[in-house]
């Protein structure tokens, strides 16, 4: 078995992310967002991306525009970047924020990093290659960033496996849930073993005594859990031996756990 790599080296546990930056008080995976958990000392953002029909990788959450920016249905994958990079998905949060578009994770990166570590999600809701991993792995070659600042995720297992064979240096991550969403034979992490995985993202909801003892006594995987917006929750799962936690409102819960 290939050894596992370490998640984020050096860096203080537990681990803090804001998911989709900052989204209980900015839009979601906004450079507002992203800015706004650095000002209030947020040490990791979590973010998604997607592939542009010319090959830009862009950090949102959905397949298409609809939900972050009413009235608008611009489907990521399908698109050109400029049309993608004209849609306002600010306004729908808060006035204030109107004007606020979709980064590029290039831009995201070369903003917060080092400084910031950041766990990026692959949205790939099907096996077929479209080009996402590879145009992700020489993104991070060309601007030097490795596990001491990145990690990958996704519920793919293949998305994972494809990454790991490009980009064999940067961690990657399993993330399931109970969701009727996901495949049933995912559901408990099991795409671990497809996609040779070196952390695992459970559901809080999932984060149990036996399994976290379990992984305690052979030498399992780091585990970092999602969503927790409670501070008790995450004082339960970070007590259960989690790595660390991602939540909306970090900057409330941080310290309080």
């Amino acid at each position: 078995m290939a050894k596992r790599l370490p998640l984020y080296p050096d860096r203080p546990r537990p681990l803090w992310f804001a998911h989709r930056g900052l989204s209980s008080e900015a839009p979601e995976n906004t450079m507002a967002a992203f800015r706004l958990a650095r000002d209030h000392g947020i040490p990791g953002i979590e973010l998604d991306i997607h592939l542009s029909a010319d090959g830009k990788i862009v950090v949102i959450h959905d397949g298409n525009t609809a939900r972050v920016a009413p009235g608008t249905n611009v489907h990521i994958e399908a698109s050109q970047w400029k049309d993608i990079a004209a849609v306002d998905v600010g306004s729908w949060k808060d006035k204030r924020y109107a004007g606020e578009r979709p980064p590029l994770l290039s831009d995201v990166l070369e903003e917060f990093t080092p400084a910031m570590y950041v766990d990026i999600e692959i949205k790939a809701p099907k096996a077929a290659d479209i080009g996402l991993e590879a145009a992700l792995a020489t993104l991070l070659a060309s601007m030097g960033l490795g596990a001491d600042c990145v990690a990958v995720s996704s519920f793919n297992p293949i998305a994972l496996k494809r990454l790991k064979s490009l980009a064999p240096a940067i961690p990657t991550g399993t993330l399931y849930c109970s969701s009727p969403e996901l495949p049933w034979y995912l559901r408990k992490g099991e795409g671990r073993w497809l996609s040779s995985s070196d952390f695992l993202k459970p559901e809080h909801v999932m984060v149990r005594r036996a399994g976290m003892s379990l992984k305690r006594a052979f030498g399992g995987r780091p585990v970092l859990t999602w969503t927790v917006d409670d501070a008790d929750e995450a004082g339960r799962v970070l007590a259960l031996g989690c790595d660390g936690v991602i939540s909306n409102r970090p900057h409330m819960i941080q310290g309080n756990s």
